[in-house]
């Protein structure tokens, strides 16, 4: 492929994700490879069944996801994609989700993605916020902290 040829289809991919909704997970098989891995703070699966259900399980614990790209870049056949992550439905509650993270995906020769990893801090945006455990996290992070603040 070539690089404009892959800079369209990193647009394609981010635009599939600021848009994914249930009806659309029929769709990976056409941006994976079969054998493709996917990996985030909770998941390291391969194979689009598996990634398919990862976003299934998504959709059963955050009824209204949405993702926003604010970011991507490409070299080669790797691309950064910087987002944002919400749950809707959580919005004014205490645990609705506002997660920022990173995406290293890495294409093979037809453009397909062989790679998804997400980067992001859970310990910050996700266990920080359950009571007792984000108490003792918040009290490490102060100690660990060069400031004593963080």
């Amino acid at each position: 492929m070539t690089d404009t040829d892959l800079d369209r289809r990193l647009a394609d991919y981010a635009r599939f994700f600021e848009a994914l909704t249930p009806e659309g997970l029929g769709e990976l098989d056409a941006y994976f490879t079969p054998d493709a891995r996917f990996r985030d703070p909770f998941n390291d699966v391969r194979g689009v069944p598996d990634i398919r259900g990862v976003f299934e399980h998504m959709y059963r614990v955050c009824p209204e996801p949405r993702f926003r790209v604010l970011e991507r870049a490409r070299t080669g056949n790797i691309a950064l994609i910087r987002w944002r992550f919400t749950d809707g439905a959580a919005a004014g509650r205490r645990m609705a989700l506002n997660i920022e993270g990173v995406s290293r995906v890495q294409f093979d020769a037809r453009g397909r993605v062989v790679e998804h990893v997400d980067y992001w801090d859970a310990a910050a945006q996700v266990y920080e916020r359950i009571p007792v455990l984000g108490g003792i996290l918040r009290l490490l992070r102060r100690r660990l902290s060069a400031s004593g603040r963080a």
